[in-house]
């Protein structure tokens, strides 16, 4: 990549096609299980991460300020702004804009104060929070879905879920998702039963008392149609809580529904 941003000092020509190189890292991590440092130029994890506000309001104006290859070049699907507590207006007003809300200077900057002293306390803020800063607090929402049975097939054999919720429905529907796991086929068959465009993005299982029969607590972080929240489940089955994470992640996203229905004649409008 040296070579390619910087021709006239490196006189020399790869011929490696660049944007492969991302995937093929993953790929190589996959296989070793030894995965880069997230600060690592290109393939890291951070190598287009922007949390600083400076540098988040360069990005807006132009990629190239602090970019000097494109993301696209080597692979990655696109440079991420991520909101913090280095953050500036300029990247949280985006956001807002990305979510469909337009905000006047007053109620932006008394968003951005709430969302400073929101963002000493979490390392990262998610769209439930900008929403919830927004609407109000709703972290305990209504339970609109409701886990009802589970069973799950897996091993040698590809995995297999029979779940069924209750919801805004009569009585309860039944989904059959597959997947290369347990845990993917439930949440395939969640998502074919609310019908919602589900992306899981990040998956942590941690077991809170000890022993063979100790209870497993999964927080998991997913985009329902476009928005980011987070859910959390526990039980002594990992599917299970896994299930119920996704379930209360998706409690919220239909409790945000609701909030934003509300919000229609306010100043502000929901447009994902």
């Amino acid at each position: 990549m040296a070579g390619r941003v910087r021709p006239h000092v490196l006189a020399f020509h790869c011929g490696v096609h660049t944007p492969e190189l991302f995937r093929t890292s993953q790929l190589l991590s996959h296989v070793t299980g030894i995965f880069p440092q997230p600060n690592k130029a290109v393939v890291g994890r951070n190598a287009f991460a922007h949390e600083a506000g400076i540098h988040q309001h360069g990005m807006i104006q132009n990629g190239l300020t602090y970019e000097i290859i494109r993301p696209e070049e080597v692979g990655v699907p696109r440079s991420t702004l991520v909101l913090g507590k280095h953050s500036g207006r300029h990247a949280l007003e985006r956001r807002y804009q990305q979510l469909g809300y337009e905000l006047d200077e007053g109620t932006l900057d008394n968003l951005y104060q709430e969302f400073t002293a929101l963002a000493d306390k979490k390392r990262e803020i998610l769209d439930e929070d900008l929403l919830a800063l927004l609407h109000g607090r709703f972290h305990d929402a209504p339970e609109a879905y409701r886990l009802g049975h589970l069973e799950v097939t897996c091993g040698t054999v590809t995995a297999a879920a029979v779940v069924s919720l209750a919801g805004p429905w009569a009585g309860e529907r039944r989904a059959t998702g597959g997947g290369n796991g347990p845990i993917a086929a439930a949440f395939a068959a969640v998502g074919e039963i609310v019908g919602r465009s589900i992306e899981v993005l990040n998956l942590n299982v941690q077991s809170v008392t000890p022993g063979r029969d100790s209870l497993g607590q999964v927080l998991v972080q997913v985009k329902v149609d476009g928005k980011s929240l987070s859910g959390h489940g526990a039980s002594t089955d990992i599917v299970e809580a896994s299930t119920r994470a996704l379930v209360h992640a998706l409690n919220k996203a239909s409790h945000a529904d609701q909030l934003e229905s509300q919000a229609l004649n306010a100043t502000y409008f929901w447009g994902v």
